[in-house]
């Protein structure tokens, strides 16, 4: 720095006022660019990214609850009125998409208490084709989320990741071992065309051999009760035109997934694969998505000691 800068009278004053200028300039840019980032505008400068980005745009960054990644309790629900926090609920989704390369295994007989049944079958299909192995585990899949998002714990029996089955005595253990506070076996009726409609399958009471249903006939009545208005209310479909007497509930004795169950299960048929109509509505997505509702909203009435008419979300 050189002498003669320091003696002039001139020289600070012009460089305080270049300053203040600079720093004017700098904080209207500053304040510029903060209220562009705001917007949410991903390719202004200064825009946040990555997790800052997502919520300064409203959207939850990726992975949150509200995502679904972790079982979306940022809806409230999970741990709000109607929450299913601290239930068990185990999803069967009937048969499996690989059942029939596996024709000898699925055709052994396994043990259901009061006699012998084939470990599995292939289940039914749409005269198109659609495999009834394909909706349970599609209705499966929304239905896990849906009960997840309410705070439950869910476990499905199966997800097509084994080459068959599993044999309807261990898909009862599973439920069994899992303390399940609920089990739901997902399926579609194949039955004649005309034939319309769902229908909820309740254990008979029965004992002898590994099958003692005493315990579990009740609570799974009051299960399949709230589970046959919950869902005719949220599909608006009818109760099937063919059994049950216009209720929607069949009673049987002769199925080893409930002979075999210790903890309160049904079987739900969600519409007759083998009649258009219903066919037509078991192939539609939307209408899917309205039948995983439905059951979550009868599991949920069930759970939280609720009739099925009443809105608990």
């Amino acid at each position: 720095m050189h002498d003669d800068y320091r003696r002039s009278p001139v020289r600070p004053k012009l460089v305080l006022a270049l300053a203040a200028l600079l720093a004017a300039a700098l904080a209207g840019w500053l304040i510029s660019d903060a209220v562009r980032g705001g917007e949410g505008d991903p390719k202004a400068p200064g825009a946040p990214t990555g997790t800052a980005a997502g919520r300064v745009a409203g959207k939850p960054p990726e992975g949150s609850p509200a995502n679904g990644v972790t079982g979306g309790a940022a809806n409230g629900r999970a741990d709000g009125p109607g929450s299913l926090a601290g239930k068990v609920v185990v999803i069967d989704p009937g048969h499996n998409p690989s059942n029939f390369q596996h024709a000898r295994e699925i055709a052994e007989l396994v043990d259901i208490g009061t006699n012998h049944k084939e470990c599995d079958t292939t289940g039914t299909s749409t005269d198109d084709g659609y495999p009834e192995a394909a909706f349970t585990r599609d209705v499966s899949h929304r239905l896990r989320d849906l009960l997840r998002e309410r705070g439950a714990t869910v476990r499905l029996t199966h997800d097509a990741d084994r080459p068959f089955g599993p044999c309807v005595d261990e898909r009862a253990v599973i439920g069994n071992q899992a303390g399940a506070d609920a089990v739901v076996s997902v399926h579609a009726d194949g039955s004649a065309v005309g034939h319309r409609g769902f229908h909820v399958i309740l254990p008979a009471l029965v004992k002898g051999g590994k099958a003692d249903t005493t315990r579990i006939v009740g609570p799974s009545r009051a299960l399949g009760e709230r589970l046959a208005r919950s869902f005719g209310r949220a599909t608006g479909s009818a109760p099937a035109n063919y059994l049950g007497g216009g209720t929607g509930l069949d009673v049987r004795e002769d199925l080893g997934g409930l002979n075999l169950s210790t903890v309160p299960k049904v079987f739900l048929e969600c519409g007759n694969m083998r009649d258009p109509q219903d066919a037509a509505l078991l192939t539609d997505p939307a209408w899917r998505q309205k039948a995983a509702t439905g059951i979550a909203d009868g599991i949920g009435a069930y759970l939280l000691g609720q009739d099925a008419g009443t809105d608990e979300r």
